[in-house]
């Protein structure tokens, strides 16, 4: 006959042994699983916290449940990864040769246009004139009009200042493309030493900003309301192809 320890034993192994490969999580855990899943892969876009909580039932632990769903997917074929504070599902990076009969165009960027974009990734929000006191030339709006095209950079707002200029970012697209989870992951200063991007021998006193993609306006900011942001983005589409090199 087994003892009481040895049916509690025998309880505590297959305990273990469900631990290990069997059911991880309480019913209500796998169901706020399932149902994150579910969003997760009828959604379009991808989806934040609070975009996932208002469909889940009250109290539910989005993170905890984000993560347990995250590490469940680490080995399938499509992982579960976050882009500016969004989740969504994306082909395991191991298995992108599986899609290689798709033609991708690529389309260089001007050393102008790089230009741009870093400078706007580092000091959003930033005016056009400003991006041009920092590279020191002047910027065409051809080079912005290539940026706003490819959907790196939008159009946040207008500085409180006379002739209430535009102000650029970024955007989810910038960081998807570049692999990055949030702005802040950019390289700072030492890092650009050490990729040899800056000359070791930096100016005393130079620095480079911490940069914030946050959506929310900053105090000098107004915001562009949609049918003034169509007229600029058409305006836009109507400018010459005068690119500065």
């Amino acid at each position: 006959m087994r003892g009481k320890d040895d049916e509690q034993g025998g309880r505590s192994h297959a305990a273990d042994e469900g631990a290990a490969g069997g059911d991880l999580f309480p019913a209500e855990r796998l169901s706020a699983m399932r149902m994150i899943e579910a969003l997760l892969f009828a959604s379009r876009d991808m989806l934040g916290a609070e975009e996932i909580a208002a469909r889940l039932p009250a109290k539910t632990d989005i993170p905890a449940v984000i993560a347990d769903l995250q590490r469940a997917y680490a080995t399938r074929g499509v992982n579960l990864v976050e882009i500016g504070g969004k989740w969504g599902f994306r082909t395991a990076e191991d298995l992108s040769y599986l899609l290689s009969r798709e033609q991708v165009e690529e389309r260089r960027l001007s050393r102008a246009a790089l230009e741009t974009l870093a400078i706007i990734a580092y000091h959003q929000p930033v005016t056009r004139a400003e991006i041009e006191e920092i590279r020191g030339v002047s910027t065409s709006r051809g080079t912005i009009d290539v940026l706003l095209e490819t959907e790196w950079i939008r159009m946040r707002g207008r500085r409180r200042t006379p002739g209430r200029p535009v102000t650029y970012g970024t955007t989810d697209a910038f960081l998807e493309h570049f692999m990055l989870t949030s702005v802040s992951d950019l390289p700072g200063l030492e890092e650009l030493k050490g990729t040899g991007l800056l000359d070791s021998a930096v100016p005393a006193g130079f620095s480079v900003p911490v940069p914030d993609d946050s959506a929310e306006l900053r105090d000098e900011e107004d915001p562009i309301d949609e049918a003034e942001l169509f007229d600029l983005m058409a305006e836009g589409s109507e400018t010459t192809d005068d690119r500065d090199s």
